[in-house]
């Protein structure tokens, strides 16, 4: 028995423990006071790691001297890495180390990339002289030693995101029990109160760090973030007190490519009509371990042939239902994660050519202040706030009224309205770009590459609406990768939602070196230069308005044929209800034989 003795309902009933493997009391850990401590340490941590990412294309280009091509690809490459790692990170927690222990062991790299990434703008001889040479063409170029030390503290700091990322987010969501009423009506409006902290720590990396690092220096720039980290895992450790926990049930991906394999190899074997003859272990075993059982569906039905009785019982020939119907549900999640990648790819032109173009406008403020190029990512922030509190507070009152549904619409509508507002970012940024390109004309700077006379909140209307893409799409995208995932894979499928951002960065950097090779062809100056004000971005941006109209279609197509998994409640009580009926008989059975 736990220390925490007490009343046996007190006990959650979702398996969740503490650090020894303990039950725990809901009265004494979980809940909204464990989940303030992980909500005001991602706070800290998207401050530290948004002061970095939000103004790192400038750092490339006029610090280290690369160009407008080369800065965005490693910005997005980079990006790539942070967004795809978690998945990894993911497989580490559930096999081996458990969600807390893979946090907090990542952490240290994390911590440690972020230290030796400010030594490294911070000390002379780690970075190249000053150059204000426009087309960067005859700067002095960064040393390997140089150059090594930036890119080495940048990728340390992406292998330790890779297990902090996916676990923060599953430990937050597990201090709600989902078979308690009160804390599952809490949870459903968790997810878009951790995506407010999460934007609330973006706004001031993209707004107070980031003019730090403009008009103060680069080196104070980059140690606040890592001061910033530091405290944040001081917040972390200090709740762990009060935190539940859930042991890890094994690989996730050996899991699944058992109940592939054992399909493909019993590709030929009839499934049986009646699904209960199919392979399930017993009620009592899920019950003992607090685990969920699954109840056999005809999606992908295929797969269920891992479960027919062939008189084998080799793991990878003979697999449980619930152990299939766990694999079908990360595997039909599939085609809704590929129709995120190319919005994915349109949040990567944020950080990177969004960026660039700021620098080539009016950025003054009265007649001292200069608007960092970068602080405008801060309006994408404080839009996506505001919608996701009128979001949760009005437009899911209002339509959960004809909907009846607890969200106000399901998950899928609301990606699908982000995805819509994204064709309408694209338009109006290719004709934004048009009309700065046409100011430049006019003005005959076009070969020099000066500052157009125009203020740079011309671009302020690209801004807003992505943060009102952001409340629809990456708040329902979040929740419905952890929601849909079954219970035993919460961290992958939470880095589900993180691996789609990674390919969208990967993404932005083929296409902007595809297009950047491709139109330069045949004698042509090429859409994308290190002079924006010769570039044609008005051209790309049309190109990415079209992709995403296609795109659009595409998610249409695979959101119609996709099927929502049970509720857990739900199908916790049938198991319930099974295992008294269970026990009922066997009482009666051995009555009648003692009689």
């Amino acid at each position: 028995m736990s220390g925490e003795e007490g009343n046996i309902d007190d006990y959650t009933q979702d398996g969740t423990v503490d650090l020894k493997g303990n039950p725990v009391r809901r009265s004494k850990r979980g809940g909204w006071r464990a989940c303030s401590f992980v909500v005001v340490y991602e706070v800290f941590e998207r401050m530290a790691y948004h002061g970095i990412s939000s103004n790192l294309v400038i750092y490339l280009t006029d610090k280290l001297h690369h160009g407008t091509v080369k800065s965005a690809n490693n910005v997005t490459n980079w990006g790539g890495t942070i967004w795809v790692t978690p998945i990894l990170g993911a497989g580490v927690a559930e096999a081996y180390l458990g969600r807390y222990w893979t946090f907090v062991i990542a952490f240290f790299f994390y911590l440690m990339g972020m230290i030796v990434l400010a030594l490294s703008v911070s000390l002379s001889g780690l970075k190249p002289p000053p150059c204000n040479d426009i087309n960067s063409q005859d700067c002095r170029k960064a040393s390997t030693l140089q150059l090594g030390t930036f890119f080495a503290a940048l990728y340390t700091l992406a292998v330790g995101t890779g297990g902090t990322k996916p676990n923060i987010l599953t430990i937050a969501a597990d201090q709600f029990d989902e078979f308690e009423p009160k804390e599952k009506a809490h949870k459903l409006s968790f997810f878009n109160w951790w995506m407010f902290s999460i934007f609330f720590g973006t706004l001031l990396g993209n707004t107070v760090l980031v003019y730090i690092q403009d008009d103060v220096g680069w080196a104070l720039g980059y140690g606040l973030p890592a001061l910033g980290l530091a405290i944040a895992i001081a917040i972390f450790l200090a709740g762990t007190p009060f935190y539940r926990h859930k042991k890890p049930a094994g690989s996730p991906f050996t899991r699944m490519a058992k109940v592939i394999v054992a399909a493909i190899r019993k590709r030929n074997v009839p499934l049986p009509i009646d699904p209960q003859e199919l392979y399930e272990l017993d009620l009592e075993y899920y019950a003992q371990r607090g685990k969920y059982r699954i109840g056999s569906t005809q999606n992908l039905r295929f797969f269920n042939k891992a479960a027919v009785k062939t008189g084998a019982t080799n793991p990878w020939i003979l697999c449980s239902v619930t152990q299939v119907e766990e694999t079908k549900q990360m595997l039909a999640m599939i085609p809704i994660l590929v129709a995120t990648f190319v919005p994915s790819t349109m949040l990567a032109q944020i950080n990177t050519l969004f960026v660039k173009q700021g620098t080539t406008l009016d950025r003054a403020i009265g007649s001292s202040f200069k608007i960092p190029p970068a602080s405008l990512t801060g309006f994408v922030t404080l839009s996506m706030l505001v919608c996701v509190v009128l979001y949760d507070r009005c437009f899911v009152r209002i339509t959960r009224r004809w909907t009846k549904n607890p969200r106000g619409i399901t998950l899928l509508q609301r990606m699908g309205i982000g995805l819509v507002i994204h064709i309408i970012i694209m338009v109006i940024a290719s004709f934004t770009e048009r009309y700065r390109l046409s100011v430049a004309k006019d003005h005959g700077i076009v070969e020099k590459g000066q500052q157009v006379p125009l203020t740079i909140f011309i671009m302020l209307p690209q801004f807003v609406l992505m943060g009102t893409a952001d409340a629809f799409l990456e708040v329902a995208k979040t929740e419905f990768f952890y929601d849909q995932a079954p219970e035993s894979m919460k961290s992958l499928g939470t880095s589900y939602s993180m691996t789609t951002l990674g390919v969208g960065n990967f993404l932005s950097s083929f296409m902007l070196s595809t297009v950047s090779d491709i139109t330069k062809r045949h004698g042509h100056k090429g859409w994308i230069l290190n002079n924006l004000n010769a570039s044609h971005l008005d051209y790309y941006y049309a190109f990415f308005a079209i992709l995403n109209v296609l795109n659009f279609v595409f998610f249409l197509v695979v959101a119609k044929f996709y099927v929502y998994k049970a509720e857990v409640s739900d199908s916790v009580e049938v198991l319930t209800e099974e295992l008294k009926v269970m026990r009922l008989r066997a009482s009666a059975q051995e009555a009648t034989v003692a009689n």
